[in-house]
């Protein structure tokens, strides 16, 4: 990191004093803070070299809940597998899932299967602009929708997510327990770049990342914070290794799978009957597929 993260800790006005002041100062001393550290540190990440909306999507969906260097390289093999929405509708859902094997939360690859689906049928193709018809695709809420109308179409959008949170609780809510993201947003669209949302976002969630690394996270203050749970013996974990497990070993039973994989007998069907009625799995003669 460049010299402009020295001072990242550095106490900020209060959000109350600013806002009640209305003191324009303030936030533009923010962006100069913010654009200065982006400047001198910004990450290079395939997704930011283009507009594309298919790429957008697909890195939004993969960036859910997992971290930018883990997505990087997967990003670039799915996109390079399946270039555009015609090609992710048409593939099959055992080769979606192998090319996201290490991303985790399985989910995502279903929902973003299911969104490439819709957008062929519906729109023909062309991803839609607006934040209200991006919020009707399956796996996207206001946050994401928003993210996507921002970097695909430069749109002025105001949302939150995590870096945004700690980067804006830090700022202006240095003393603060059960900050809620209601109180943060008016300060998300008083700070906005309205020319350049695509940049100004690039730099926020940079600028947050770096926080993360140098001071106690600021998202532990957030009324919305929730620690989570332990991956290990969970039963995330559990529905992740039977997924990978029939793709290398389709049309095994409940019990084979259960002893390869050294689950309960007890606990393995609950897990089928879920993955099953998510369309994930389809039964075949007491024995399970990817769909």
């Amino acid at each position: 990191m460049g010299n402009a993260q020295k001072n990242l800790s550095a106490p900020r006005p209060a959000a109350a004093a600013l806002i009640s002041a209305g003191d324009a100062e303030n936030i533009r001393s923010f962006r100069r803070t913010v654009r200065a550290f982006y400047r001198k540190n910004r990450r290079d990440m395939p997704w930011r070299e283009t507009a594309n909306p298919y790429h957008i999507v697909v890195s939004e969906i993969m960036l859910q809940q997992t971290q930018a260097e883990r997505v990087h390289d997967k990003y670039l093999m799915f996109i390079k597998a399946l270039p555009d929405f015609d090609s992710l509708a048409d593939a099959p859902l055992h080769r979606i899932l192998l090319l996201w094997q290490g991303l985790g939360y399985n989910r995502r690859a279903l929902a973003l299967k299911k969104i490439a689906e819709l957008v062929v049928e519906k729109w023909n193709g062309e991803l839609p602009s607006t934040v209200d018809a991006l919020r009707g695709l399956p796996g996207i809420g206001h946050a994401t929708a928003s993210s996507i109308a921002a970097f695909a179409f430069n749109m002025p959008t105001v949302f939150i997510e995590t870096n945004i949170r700690r980067v804006f609780i830090h700022h202006f809510f240095e003393d603060r327990l059960d900050v809620h993201d209601r109180e943060i947003l008016p300060l998300v669209a008083a700070a906005l770049d309205r020319r350049n949302p695509r940049e100004w976002y690039s730099a926020l969630m940079d600028y947050g990342s770096a926080l993360k690394k140098q001071i106690p996270n600021p998202n532990r203050r957030s009324a919305h914070y929730v620690r989570q749970s332990e991956f290990e013996g969970s039963c995330r974990q559990k529905r992740g290794a039977v997924l990978k497990f029939l793709l290398n070993r389709p049309g095994c039973s409940a019990a084979d799978i259960a002893d390869c994989l050294g689950i309960a007998r007890s606990d393995i069907l609950p897990i089928l009957r879920q993955l099953a009625s998510e369309n994930f799995l389809v039964r075949i003669r007491n024995r399970y597929h990817i769909v």
